[in-house]
């Protein structure tokens, strides 16, 4: 299990707000700050960080939701706060139940929310 991670970011005044308006969709708030870095949680442990680099690296980087509506308000969220749309929420076809959302942030990295539809995901023996 990963404990935390980090997204470098270009602006990190834009990338803080950013983040903390579009990740209050998923239960995060942003909890620690120490220069310019900022760490989000959603609940007992900070494992969201962005930290301000000259050069930044895209990457992708997925985000849990609880339910769909949390997954469509994070899409909306984030558009809203000037993210370009890299996929709509709905159910992908990368394992029976995904179900997600796509965009692209302020720095080119492609951030998801994925929830796991229990009523559509595949049942093993």
């Amino acid at each position: 299990m990963i404990a935390h991670t980090t997204l470098q970011v270009s602006d990190y005044a834009r990338s803080k707000a950013f983040y903390t308006k579009v990740l209050s969709t998923l239960g995060y708030r942003q909890n620690m700050e120490y220069g310019e870095s900022a760490g989000f949680n959603d609940g007992a442990n900070t494992d969201f960080w962005i930290t301000a680099e000259k050069s930044v690296v895209p990457t992708h980087l997925a985000f849990q939701a609880a339910n769909r509506k949390q997954v469509e308000a994070f899409h909306r969220a984030a558009i809203a706060a000037g993210a370009k749309d890299n996929g709509a929420p709905g159910y992908r076809d990368y394992s029976p139940g995904y179900f997600a959302a796509f965009v692209i942030d302020p720095d080119g990295h492609n951030i998801e929310a994925v929830w796991y539809d229990p009523a559509k995901e595949s049942v093993t023996p």
